[in-house]
Formats: C-alpha cells, sequence, structure tokens
C-alpha cells in the first residue's frame, strides 16, 4: 500500500484517517502509549505510597515513642529506633526519580522525523516512536521495581516498629 504525506486539513480526525495509513500501525502505537500511561500512573501510586508511609511513620512513632521513653530507653525502644532509621533509609532510596522517560523530546522529533528529507510517513513515526516507547518502559520498569521492593520492605520494618514500640510500652 503506497504511503502518502498526511494532510493537515482535518486536525480533529485521527492520525490513520488523514494519511490513508496502516490501522493496525496506529492501533498499536496508541496501545503503547495507553501502556505507558499506565506506568506512569503506577509510578504516581508508588509516590503516594510512600508519602502515606511517612505519614503513618511519623504519626505512630510521635504517638507511641513518646509513651514508650517516658520510663527510659530499652532494649525495645533501641529496636524501634532503629527501625524508624531503616524506614528512613528506604524512604530516601524513594524519593522521586527524575530517569523516568514519559515523553517524548519535540526537539529530536523534529530531527527524526519532520526535518529529514523526505519527511517520516505518519506509519514510519508510529513503528519508530511504539518500539521507543517499550524500551523507555523497560528502563522505568528497572526504576518501579527498585521502588516497589522498598516500599514493601519498609512497609515491613514499619509494622515491625509498631510491635516494637508496644511492647516497649508494655516492657514485655
Amino acid at each position: 500500500m503506497p504511503e502518502r504525506p498526511s494532510s493537515t486539513n482535518d486536525s480533529n480526525a485521527p492520525p490513520a484517517a488523514t494519511d490513508g495509513g496502516d490501522p493496525r500501525l496506529a492501533f498499536v502505537y496508541a496501545e503503547a502509549v495507553r501502556g505507558l500511561q499506565h506506568q506512569q500512573g503506577v509510578v504516581e501510586s508508588l509516590n503516594t505510597r510512600a508519602g502515606n508511609l511517612i505519614f503513618a511513620t511519623a504519626f505512630a512513632s510521635s504517638l507511641l515513642g513518646g509513651r514508650a521513653l517516658l520510663d527510659g530507653v530499652g532494649p525495645w525502644d533501641w529496636l524501634a529506633l532503629i527501625l524508624l532509621f531503616l524506614i528512613g533509609l528506604l524512604v530516601a532510596i524513594m524519593w522521586p526519580y527524575y530517569n523516568y522517560t514519559f515523553r517524548f523530546d519535540p526537539e529530536k522529533l523534529l530531527q527524526d522525523f519532520v526535518d529529514q528529507h523526505p519527511p517520516a510517513t505518519l506509519d514510519g513515526m508510529h513503528r519508530a516512536l511504539a518500539l521507543r516507547i517499550k524500551s523507555d518502559m523497560a528502563s522505568n520498569w528497572r526504576i518501579i521495581q527498585r521502588l516497589r521492593v522498598a516500599l514493601q520492605l519498609a512497609l515491613f520494618l514499619w509494622l515491625l516498629d509498631l510491635l516494637a514500640w508496644l511492647f516497649a510500652i508494655a516492657r514485655i
């Protein structure tokens, strides 16, 4: 099927409708974008959960730790303080990364697809960008996995921290 450059007459029409291109490529590109948007939502969710963990840790430690430390510092108090420190380290690991790739650089898009002679077809752009999204998602996923593991470990340590404060209060 011969490809022709896209027309600029109807800016509201879907890309495949404006150039007579392969709708399968447009579909693959749209699914790749949808996957990248989902991945961005996962990152935002992890950041929200990390914020909630910071709040819960601060609240529980101030409430329970204040009560537990009234009678001095015992072994359970030391354990709770060490766990609190470890949670702080894990939260520092979860500090927002800016190495994610969720968007394309407009200058690079112009160089790669518009400023070339002849300019890239819309089908060619869809194909190249879908493959670039796949690579970006793989790179993002490595960071997301580290954050997920750090968050799970921090949550587990938070539960142990609560128990240590409670044992310190009960003087077990």
